[in-house]
């Protein structure tokens, strides 16, 4: 089956196969008027139309732009999808001064949503997870990490990670699945923290790796909840169950996580927003992605992580939502890439390559995703504008009009086309 994308304003797209960082955070390629070819899953042509007419015949499936610009789908490289119950009246308290530590102390924050979820069943969970990737791909997002960490022991770690794994199956949106049982420490283990690691790295970490649910792992690395030590205790059985690393590093305090997360050749680590400048220069010695999540600044009414050092450092720079009930309760990139330029500093092109390419570099799909360009997967979005910059400008809607999904139409109009069939793993 072909594909062919015609009367586009212009195709804007990072190049390459993997992050860009530094100087090169913010090059993107324009195609003015270009036409975009995929046969089955695959970019086959990006160019003039003359060209292409000269090289190939119809497609079987043409999307028509109406002059909006084509751009590759986001990757959203860092939420928490399968989880149970809403913290609106947390947030709410919030608004009227308490601050998150208060709730937390209080029982609410993450344990609150453990309860939920561990009262949850598989198919709830599951049926919650695919209501948010719906709300994901019709933002534009065809790519996806999501994380366990709401289940906190054997028995809801595995649930999570299955239910995860059931909506996968059924949607066009790739998952990519992360075990994170060191999210915090539950309730039942809060006077036994070191108990509490053990039981990870020696029952629930080899039983999530003998499931084959996981590629990656991640562990909350923050004063009052895993120290630097124990995340590398935490994280030492990584290599031997075939996981990439990730890392919730330095987002309440200064505890040395990016530095920790360089040692270990962490393929991201996320939020930074008191990471020092030794953690900084440790990241861009090791190319570890950083994933920046201005959500969670907005929504919690906190500092930004510091985007424009991370870019000047040579860091490159991924964005992600955080998707969570607690700390960044959205579904949008565009609403993310207009956080960072106006709270981080990013700027437009920036935002785009940490989006997409960089996104995707941070869950070790450079090489297929996040760019438009022949030889990658054809995830694609068409625009209801001219410009990307537009993502950013024009705040608060959904400019997206159509998305394609290696090779396949999986929104139409602002529309999900309920015929997709299921992504690719």
């Amino acid at each position: 089956m072909s594909l062919l994308v015609v009367n586009a304003a212009q195709v804007v797209t990072p190049q390459g196969r993997a992050a860009r960082s530094g100087s090169r955070q913010g090059e993107v390629a324009r195609h003015p008027r270009a036409v975009v070819r995929a046969e089955g899953p695959t970019v086959v042509f990006v160019g003039e139309r003359a060209e292409h007419d000269r090289r190939f015949g119809p497609a079987n499936t043409v999307v028509d732009a109406e002059g909006g610009c084509v751009i590759p789908a986001f990757v959203d490289p860092h939420t928490h999808l399968p989880f149970a119950g809403y913290r609106e009246a947390e947030f709410d308290r919030r608004l009227r001064g308490e601050t998150y530590a208060q709730i937390a102390a209080s029982g609410g924050g993450i344990v609150a949503t453990v309860a939920a979820t561990r009262a949850a069943s598989e198919d709830e969970l599951a049926a919650a997870t695919s209501e948010r990737l719906d709300r994901q791909l019709l933002w534009g997002t065809a790519t996806t990490e999501a994380k366990s960490g709401y289940g906190l022991n054997l028995q809801d770690e595995l649930k999570q990670l299955s239910a995860l794994a059931r909506a996968a199956a059924q949607h066009c949106v790739e998952v990519v699945s992360t075990a994170m049982p060191a999210h915090e420490v539950p309730p039942e283990w809060r006077h036994d923290h070191e108990g509490y690691v053990r039981l990870v790295v020696e029952t629930i970490h080899p039983a999530i790796a003998a499931s084959g649910l996981a590629e990656g792992v991640d562990v909350f690395c923050e004063q009052g909840v895993f120290s630097p030590d124990q995340t590398r205790r935490l994280l030492a059985d990584a290599p031997r169950h075939g996981w990439r690393i990730h890392l919730h590093a330095d987002e309440l305090s200064n505890l040395g996580g990016a530095e920790l997360a360089a040692e270990l050749g962490a393929a991201s680590a996320s939020h930074l927003l008191h990471v020092s400048q030794a953690g900084i220069a440790a990241l861009a010695a090791a190319g570890t992605v950083a994933v920046v999540l201005p959500g969670v600044s907005f929504f919690l009414r906190d500092r930004f992580a510091p985007a424009r050092t991370l870019v000047a450092a040579g860091v490159p720079v991924a964005l992600a939502t955080d998707c969570n009930p607690g700390s960044s309760h959205t579904e949008s990139m565009p609403a993310i890439m207009a956080l960072a330029c106006l709270g981080a500093g990013l700027y437009a092109e920036e935002a785009l390559v940490a989006a997409t390419l960089n996104a995707a570099a941070a869950l070790g799909r450079a090489d297929r995703l996040g760019s438009v360009e022949v030889g990658k997967q054809a995830d694609l979005v068409v625009l209801e504008a001219t410009d990307p910059k537009h993502l950013v400008y024009h705040f608060g809607v959904n400019l997206v009009r159509h998305v394609i999904k290696a090779g396949r139409v999986v929104v139409r109009d602002g529309r999900l086309v309920r015929s997709s069939a299921p992504g690719i793993a």
